[in-house]
């Protein structure tokens, strides 16, 4: 894959990923190996995506105020680079609490930056190109993350992925000083204006764009449907993007608990989730063809069924064993990861036609704040529901909750299509 010379800032997204993906796996492993369990585990991720939402605000203000690409970079990357460091000598949980919520806070500074960067590095018909590239870059990243873990915890414990975790920022950071400012600039709310940028921050597990703080009233129409009213369908729309990622992080946040409840070792559960991402590679190119021979409703209806069948084949697996154990942890993984390829493309493309002009800032916010709170809370009542019902309770829940957000997506169809309003 070559890039031209002005575009060659993207392969700090190589090194960057990597460790992103890299901590994201290895944290719930962490927790478990000094002792913890799924309760630990679901306080570790709960901190960590609502440190990311804020630190989404914070630095897309950082950014709208100084103007700054590079400098917001090197600052992020460096403490990630210390929190790295930290992570190799901690040898408590509550610490982990505090480094997670670090982590967090700072590893999605290099988001807004990078859709700016893409944005700036050529015309406007070059940036569905552009983003591309830079989600490839980025997944490639993700991968050698998981494939660096299976060999390594093969021979080592985990605390020395730490220190990998450590040289592969650095190597990121070498590449950020390489960062020129732009001629003219862009600011984080231009995201909001270009259906690229979106795709690409949905896709790319980006979960949090904040073009504008929603204010109280800009929850209106949420607000009104639990009052029995039906003010806008686009309210539907937000209720069921809150019910289909709290649902889902029910799934990802006991995942990796729940394999090692099984015995797995360290680098059976990195080479799933190593296996998941070359799936996701693959699937990265078939996805758009998918919705573009469907359509975006349809496809987000479909995109359902891998999802839902995911979770209710992983509830089954302690049923079996060896082999067949493992065969359907990765049936599950690849399921799950081929189901939101093509979930979050569709959806970022409806929510971005269902929002009047004018408004792609505010409802963008209200957006993100749905998801914020719903990967939050779905994280912590993972942790008490398993503890107290067990796994398999508590992915039959994450199925439940998911057949009720397709139940919602129909729903927000009806009323678009109907034109009906309350």
């Amino acid at each position: 894959m070559s890039l031209s010379q002005s575009k060659r800032w993207m392969w700090f997204l190589l090194p960057a990923n990597l460790t992103a993906q890299g901590l994201i796996t290895v944290l719930p492993l962490y927790v478990i190996f000094l002792g913890g369990d799924v309760g630990e585990v679901s306080i570790v991720i709960a901190l960590y995506y609502a440190t990311s939402a804020i630190g989404s605000i914070f630095w897309g203000k950082v950014i709208d105020r100084f103007h700054i690409r590079r400098g917001v970079l090197l600052i992020t990357l460096s403490v990630i680079f210390l929190c790295c460091i930290w992570l190799y000598s901690t040898k408590t949980i509550s610490l982990l609490f505090v480094i997670s919520s670090i982590i967090g806070f700072f590893t999605v500074g290099k988001n807004s930056v990078t859709q700016l960067l893409v944005m700036e590095s050529g015309p406007k018909n070059q940036w569905s190109w552009l983003f591309a590239r830079t989600s490839i870059i980025s997944t490639f990243g993700m991968l050698a993350a998981t494939i660096i873990g299976t060999i390594s915890s093969v021979y080592f414990n985990l605390a020395p992925y730490f220190l990998i975790c450590a040289a592969s920022t650095a190597i990121a950071i070498a590449f950020s000083t390489a960062i020129k400012g732009a001629k003219f600039h862009l600011e984080p709310s231009s995201i909001a204006h270009s259906i690229h940028g979106l795709r690409y921050s949905i896709s790319s597990f980006h979960f949090f764009v904040f073009p504008k703080i929603p204010e109280l009233y800009d929850f209106m129409h949420i607000i009104t449907i639990f009052k029995g009213k039906v003010s806008h369908e686009i309210g539907i729309l937000f209720v069921h993007t809150f019910v289909f990622y709290f649902g889902s992080n029910m799934y990802f946040t006991a995942f990796t608990p729940f394999l090692k409840k099984l015995n797995f070792s360290d680098s059976s559960v990195f080479l799933i989730y190593m296996i998941q991402t070359a799936v996701m590679i693959a699937i990265f190119f078939v996805a758009p063809r998918v919705i573009s021979k469907l359509g975006e409703e349809r496809a987000t209806s479909v995109a359902y069924g891998p999802r839902i069948a995911a979770v209710l084949v992983v509830s089954f697996t302690p049923l079996l064993f060896g082999v067949a154990n493992f065969a359907m942890a990765i049936v599950s993984a690849c399921l799950m990861v081929i189901a939101f390829s093509i979930y979050s493309t569709s959806t970022s493309v409806i929510l971005f036609k269902s929002i009047p002009q004018g408004f792609e800032g505010k409802y963008l916010g209200v957006n993100s704040s749905v998801t914020g709170v719903a990967v939050f809370g779905g994280a912590l009542v993972t942790g008490h529901i398993t503890n107290l019902l067990g796994y398999s309770f508590s992915f039959l829940v994450s199925a439940v909750i998911l057949a009720i957000s397709f139940v919602l997506f129909r729903t927000y169809l009806r009323y678009r299509l109907s034109n009906k309003i309350f």
